[in-house]
C-alpha cells in the first residue's frame, strides 16, 4: 500500500471476536477525536458474537425472531445481523478532507467490497434503492453477501460494511435483513469458496487506494458518478 496511505490510516485487524457494544463506544470516541485533529483516521476489521443491530429506519415487525442481543446502532438502515464467520470493515474517515458527500462515500465503500470480491473470481454489484452487495447464489437467484450502513458525525464516518464469508445463515431467519423479504442471503462459503479473515482482510487492504482515489476524485465533482 501506499505509504502516505498508511501514515493517514489506523489498519486495525482483530483476530478475535469483539462485543458489539464494545466496538459501539470505541467508534463513537474515534469519532470524536478524528474530528477534532486528535487521532488518525482509522479502518477497523473484526467480527462479533451474535448480536442484531437496529438502525435508524428498522421497523418493529422486521425483528422476526430476538434469539441474540438487539443493539441500537444509531446507523442508517434497518435491521442487521453481525456473528462469527461474517467480516466487519467499520470506517472512520474525515469527510472534511475527503469530500463532503455521503453518497460518494457509500458508493465507495460498495465498489470497494465489489472489488474485493472480485479478486476471489465473485461477481459482486448494488442495486439502486436496493442496500447492500449482491451476487448470483448457488440456486441462480440474486442473495445478498454483503452489508453498508453508515453515519456521519462531525463529518466524520462510522459503521461501514460486513461480508458474509461463512457465517451461519440460519441466524438471519430472525430478522428481515435490511428489511428486504423477496431475496435471500448468501456466502463465500455457500458460493463454494473457502476465505479466511486474514485472506479477506488482504484483499480488502489491496483494493483500498482504489476507494480513497475514487473518493478524492469524486470530492472535485458535484456529484457522485455511478
Amino acid at each position: 500500500m501506499d505509504p502516505q496511505t498508511t501514515e493517514a490510516i489506523e489498519w486495525r485487524r482483530e483476530t478475535g471476536q469483539v462485543p458489539y457494544r464494545d466496538a459501539l463506544a470505541e467508534m463513537e470516541l474515534r469519532n470524536a477525536a478524528i474530528a477534532v485533529g486528535e487521532a488518525r483516521e482509522l479502518v477497523w476489521l473484526l467480527e462479533h458474537p451474535p448480536v442484531y443491530t437496529a438502525g435508524t429506519s428498522a421497523a418493529a415487525d422486521e425483528l422476526l425472531d430476538p434469539r441474540f442481543e438487539v443493539v441500537e446502532a444509531g446507523r442508517g438502515g434497518r435491521y442487521t445481523y453481525h456473528g462469527p464467520g461474517q467480516r466487519v470493515g467499520y470506517v472512520l474517515l474525515d469527510l472534511t478532507k475527503r469530500g463532503k458527500d455521503v453518497r460518494c462515500f457509500v458508493h465507495g465503500l460498495e465498489q470497494w467490497v465489489i472489488a474485493t470480491l472480485a479478486i476471489f473470481g465473485v461477481e459482486g454489484w448494488a442495486v439502486d434503492g436496493r442496500v447492500g452487495i449482491w451476487t448470483n447464489d448457488i440456486d441462480g437467484r440474486e442473495a445478498k453477501i454483503g452489508a453498508i450502513g453508515v453515519r456521519v458525525r462531525r463529518w466524520v464516518t462510522m459503521h461501514g460494511f460486513s461480508v458474509n464469508l461463512d457465517p451461519d445463515l440460519s441466524h438471519f431467519t430472525g430478522i428481515v435483513p435490511c428489511g428486504i423479504e423477496e431475496f435471500g442471503v448468501t456466502s463465500l462459503k455457500r458460493l463454494g469458496l473457502d476465505i479466511s479473515p486474514q485472506e479477506w482482510d488482504e484483499a480488502l487492504i489491496a483494493k483500498a487506494p482504489g476507494f480513497l482515489e475514487d473518493l478524492a476524485s469524486a470530492s472535485g465533482r458535484h456529484s457522485c458518478e455511478a
